[in-house]
């Protein structure tokens, strides 16, 4: 038993350690040379495919030891309120043109990815998977379980959001000349959720704050409107 107990430590300690070090490493390296692809959670994530694939480590033995990294996703999130609160004086005040905004980009994305996949692919699973890719884990997985999608693909979609908001997102914004922190944060917190919000978190903590509402408000609006856009959408197509 105690040998169990002393291999198990030994592996939750090597998979914990091991990922935040390839992380730390990639992070230095991305710093040094200044390349937007060399973002240093995509670069962990295939480090670590690559490692597993290696060493024949599935992903159930891996999450089992690496589960103090899980642990640490909640307060994580909750620390992104810090800057939301330091900021909030100002959130009230265009609250009524921030929840727009995001109503209009929460309801943008929903529909055209649903009838952009219907379109290209002709199916409904996939197409309610991509339509959510765009909110929380949790929530997404949740409502495209409801509405028979696909919940591996938009397990899968959703990373992909994240990482490619997170790499694309601020040179893509800069490139359209929207330099305002504020916007560029609503803009990548609601296309991006938390991989993007970390990610932008580290430019200001103005972009922090407003990236942090988006995702929250965003998950909301997504979470309340989705069921009844993507019914009403299926029921429209079945009739045309």
């Amino acid at each position: 038993m105690t040998g169990f107990i002393s291999h198990h430590l030994f592996s939750s300690i090597l998979a914990v350690g091991g990922t935040i070090i390839l992380f730390q490493l990639f992070a230095r390296l991305q710093q040094r040379l200044r390349l937007i692809w060399l973002q240093p959670m995509l670069m962990t994530i295939l480090a670590l495919i690559a490692i597993m694939l290696w060493q024949g480590i599935s992903f159930e033995q891996y999450f089992s030891n690496a589960w103090l990294l899980n642990a640490l996703l909640e307060p994580a999130v909750v620390a992104l309120g810090f800057p939301l609160y330091q900021h909030l004086g100002t959130i009230i005040k265009q609250w009524k043109a921030i929840l727009l905004v995001l109503c209009i980009g929460a309801f943008t994305a929903i529909i055209s990815s649903f009838l952009l996949t219907i379109a290209i692919i002709a199916d409904h699973s996939i197409a309610v998977a991509l339509a959510l890719k765009s909110v929380t884990t949790p929530i997404a997985l949740a409502i495209a379980g409801q509405l028979d999608g696909n919940t591996a693909i938009t397990a899968f979609a959703i990373i992909l959001a994240g990482i490619f908001g997170a790499i694309i997102g601020p040179p893509w914004l800069k490139f359209l000349n929207v330099n305002s922190a504020k916007v560029q944060g609503l803009a990548i917190g609601a296309a991006s959720h938390a991989i993007g919000t970390a990610t932008v978190s580290n430019i200001s903590y103005q972009h922090a704050a407003y990236s942090s509402l988006a995702l929250i408000v965003s998950a909301v609006i997504t979470a309340l409107t989705s069921p009844f856009i993507i019914n009403f959408l299926s029921s429209l197509l079945l009739a045309v």
